[in-house]
């Protein structure tokens, strides 16, 4: 026998030898899931739940591969990936959301909402419009959650809209709509990846960001910046989104055990970020953080401000119809509490 003939044999039969193992490889369905929050941190724990989670429910079929610490770029960036196939899921904040679909932005309308009651009250009964409007751009939403409310954090110290327009305000890059309505109002922003943002304050680049206290504890921006205004600017609504092509090849018999395993794991997170939201505050405080403690007309200030754009966020940056339905939801709500 040639050995040109004994190399096809042995090819041959060891393709017939592994054909029973075929099936089982192409079952194997990967999740490459991206995310900007730091490895071991709350928000990288609950996606590590879903994780686990979801390959008990397949029996292992269903891998999802975690890849946290913004390794893949930022929101907008990762948005993209998604599109291009490169990666199957992300977690995202408002800014990413908003690049899929500009809907979300009515859940950050700048000091449109005081509590997370009343965040939570308007959420449930807009979040299946958003849910439908997130799916018709081609992503199925697995989780809904929060990172707390944005606060301004400076290396001099702030009170006042005025005394913010002074500095160089970071500004997530990706969210031009964002940036114009900053600028038409008198703010020096500076658009960058969130990723950059601390090489941006040691360089001088920014003097003033705005996030949310336990973010900036994480990532240790408030050594830089010990300076902050002790004011609910707006809450940071997020959520962690698959590609409905993606989605759609998992088995229909595991997908509402896995949605309620995801969101399950989402709940859970928001309770815990929200317990650690205050504590990160008095961490910072207790390693030399000052924070400007407003009076009524200072807060009057900031809330003209907020309501002076709203009629430039309506329809440019927010769709009219949801801007109203959470203005009404708002009043519903505070109507509702005030009765009480």
């Amino acid at each position: 026998m040639s050995t040109r003939r004994l190399t096809r044999l042995l090819l041959l039969s060891t393709l017939l030898a592994g054909w029973d193992l075929v099936p089982a490889i192409e079952a194997k369905i990967r999740i490459r899931l991206g995310s900007v929050a730091p490895r071991d941190s709350a928000w990288h724990g609950a996606l590590l739940r879903i994780r686990q989670e979801w390959r008990e429910i397949s029996g292992g079929e269903v891998d999802v591969v975690v890849i946290p610490g913004g390794q893949l770029g930022d929101g907008p960036e990762m948005v993209r990936k998604v599109r291009l196939g490169i990666i199957q899921a992300v977690a995202l904040s408002q800014v990413g959301l908003s690049r899929i679909d500009k809907g979300v932005a009515c859940l950050h309308i700048p000091m449109m909402l005081e509590s997370y009651e009343e965040l939570d009250y308007v959420r449930e009964r807009i979040a299946p419009r958003l849910e439908r409007r997130l799916e018709e751009q081609g992503f199925k939403v697995l989780t809904w959650g929060d990172a707390g409310w944005v606060h301004f954090f400076s290396t001099t110290p702030a009170r006042t809209p005025d005394d913010m327009r002074k500095m160089k305000l970071f500004t997530s890059a990706g969210d031009p709509d964002g940036e114009k309505l900053w600028k038409e109002f008198g703010f020096r922003v500076i658009p960058l990846s969130v990723t950059d943002m601390l090489t941006s304050l040691q360089t001088g680049l920014i003097n003033a960001f705005h996030v949310p206290p336990l973010f900036a504890l994480i990532d240790g921006s408030y050594k830089l910046a010990k300076n902050m205004i002790d004011l609910k600017f707006s809450p940071v609504v997020g959520g962690t989104v698959i590609s409905r092509r993606a989605w759609n090849r998992i088995p229909e018999a595991y997908q509402p055990r896995m949605l309620e395993a995801a969101r399950a794991a989402g709940d859970k997170l928001r309770d815990e970020i929200r317990r650690l939201g205050p504590d990160s505050i008095k961490e910072m405080q207790k390693r030399g953080l000052q924070v400007a403690k407003l009076n009524e007309q200072e807060l009057a200030l900031w809330q003209a401000e907020a309501e002076r754009a709203y009629p430039k966020l309506k329809g440019s940056y927010v769709p009219v119809d949801l801007f109203d339905e959470v203005k009404r939801l708002s009043d519903e709500f505070r109507s509702a509490r005030a009765g009480e």
